[in-house]
């Protein structure tokens, strides 16, 4: 079983992997962003494909970026600086991503399911049809599981910076992704 969950932490690695690399050549890092301006055009269309990850749904995940901003120009005086602001807004993408799915669950119940292919053409065009494979499957998690593998390996983050984001602990976020990682292999058949 070891190996098996190995292969599809090394898919997830890759593919989100992948989506990093492609959105970081994006960003210009020549300077540290020292105001709101900066920082919106250096992070938007990172926390953009954060929250599609999260919500599959690029309108959505626009509109939760959205108010993520809004959310860090009300606090900006507050903050100590960019990284506080980066952390900030990924912990406000999540959350809000989260808010999103408790409404898309509530509405369900009264509600034929959402059948759409709700991922852009976009954001999967770049990708090959196993990275593609990946990224529906990670859609297929249940929610906490999705939001630790996304962050582990899309954000880039620490098992502390992950739990701050999620508000659980760093075990909790260990167990889970180990947890998500086998159900990930699952549904990848592998």
């Amino acid at each position: 079983m070891a190996g098996h969950s190995h292969s599809a932490e090394r898919s997830v690695e890759q593919t989100l992997g992948h989506l990093r690399a492609l959105d970081s050549a994006a960003m210009d890092v020549s300077a540290q962003p020292l105001t709101l301006e900066d920082l919106y055009r250096q992070q938007r269309m990172r926390m953009v494909r954060l929250a599609i990850l999260l919500v599959d749904d690029p309108a959505t995940a626009e509109d939760v970026v959205q108010e993520a901003f809004t959310g860090l120009y009300r606090n900006w005086s507050g903050l100590r600086d960019a990284r506080a602001a980066i952390g900030y807004l990924r912990t406000a993408v999540v959350n809000g991503s989260r808010s999103v799915l408790r409404r898309r669950k509530t509405a369900r119940e009264y509600q034929p399911p959402h059948q759409a292919d709700a991922r852009s053409a976009e954001s999967l065009a770049m990708l090959t049809a196993e990275h593609q494979a990946v990224v529906e499957s990670l859609g297929k998690l249940p929610r906490r599981q999705r939001e630790v593998l996304v962050l582990r390996y899309y954000g880039n983050l620490t098992e502390a910076e992950i739990a701050e984001a999620t508000g659980v602990s760093k075990g909790t976020v260990k167990s889970t992704a180990s947890r998500g990682l086998e159900a990930l292999q699952k549904l990848m058949g592998n």
